[in-house]
């Protein structure tokens, strides 16, 4: 009896032994991560047999929609450099070719207008630049020849022979002045013949200077009027301008530059049509004011040769009469 309850307790207490140590190794397994499973051992091939290949690790492939997403900001960051470089080197090209005869051709219809009607008035300020300084000269020269030839003439008749045929503006004093005594022959009053004879000379010394100021009038009117009319082109341009840059909706100096510079250009073709006009303006104004005291004296030398006449007639009639007597 006391073997067998002996027995009975051992065989309870080895399994209350196994039981726990059975315990804590289960738990140590269900929180421990599972382990990968070990690789087969490969076994030695046989003669004659090749040897197995171990297999290829294949690498993940990356995500198609991951690549462009991560390449995108780098990509943006390179193209707007690039961008920016082919805006300016376009800029620079087109400021590079802003001569005046591209603007011209980019202007607007009516600043190319402008602009040909200035260049018009320029050619002509010019032009009567050349042909009054060519009159002017032979016109003076002839006159102050012709003064020289008459100082020493006593009649009319005289200094007419001693000019000529020329036709200057002596010649048609003298001529003026044969034809009032001519036609006042038999009057006794010289005070009315040197009268109306001072009066025929009036009538030429005028129409000569009517004659030798035509052009002073469009000179004037070029020299007045062209640089408003170079700022009515300007003003255009510059709206135009304006209304570009509202359409383009952008302030860059590339856009706006070309056409505030056509706008420019007809003022400055304005300044350019007027500045020589007024210059020469001035100077003609001189010169004919100089060639009119010229006419002057002529008229003065012709109105003495007809005081001359008219007293070597009167001087003459008196001695024919004591003779008579």
């Amino acid at each position: 009896m006391n073997s067998i309850v002996a027995r009975t307790t051992l065989a309870v207490i080895a399994a209350l032994a196994m039981l726990s140590s059975t315990v804590p190794s289960s738990a140590q397994q269900k929180m421990a991560p599972a382990a990968p499973p070990a690789p087969a051992v490969q076994q030695a091939p046989a003669a004659g047999q090749p040897a197995a290949q171990p297999p290829a690790v294949q690498a993940p492939a990356p995500s198609a929609a991951a690549a462009p997403t991560a390449a995108s900001p780098a990509a943006e960051a390179t193209a707007a450099p690039a961008e920016r470089d082919k805006l300016l080197k376009a800029a620079a090209a087109e400021l590079r070719e802003l001569s005046p005869w591209s603007m011209f051709k980019s202007a607007d219809v009516l600043v190319k207008a402008v602009m040909i009607g200035l260049a018009f008035a320029s050619l002509l300020t010019w032009t009567i630049f050349i042909a009054k300084m060519i009159e002017m000269t032979v016109i003076q020269r002839k006159l102050r020849n012709a003064l020289k030839k008459i100082s020493d003439s006593r009649s009319l008749a005289e200094a007419q022979f001693a000019l000529g045929a020329k036709g200057s503006v002596l010649s048609s004093l003298l001529a003026a002045a044969m034809r009032e005594a001519r036609l006042s022959a038999g009057i006794s009053s010289d005070a009315g013949i040197k009268e109306r004879a001072a009066s025929s000379f009036a009538e030429i010394v005028r129409a000569e200077a009517r004659r030798i100021r035509l052009g002073m009038g469009l000179l004037a009117t070029i020299g007045a009027t062209s640089p408003f009319v170079g700022l009515f082109g300007t003003v255009w341009g510059i709206m135009n301008s304006f209304i570009g840059i509202s359409k383009s909706q952008t302030t860059n100096l590339a856009v706006v530059a070309p056409g505030i510079a056509e706008a420019l250009l007809a003022t400055a073709i304005g300044l350019v049509a007027a500045i020589p006009a007024v210059i020469i303006y001035n100077h003609f104004s001189r010169v004919t004011k100089g060639y009119l005291e010229l006419v002057g004296r002529a008229s003065g030398a012709a109105g003495r040769l007809l005081s001359r006449d008219l007293d070597r007639t009167h001087v003459g009639g008196s001695h024919s009469r004591a003779a008579a007597e």
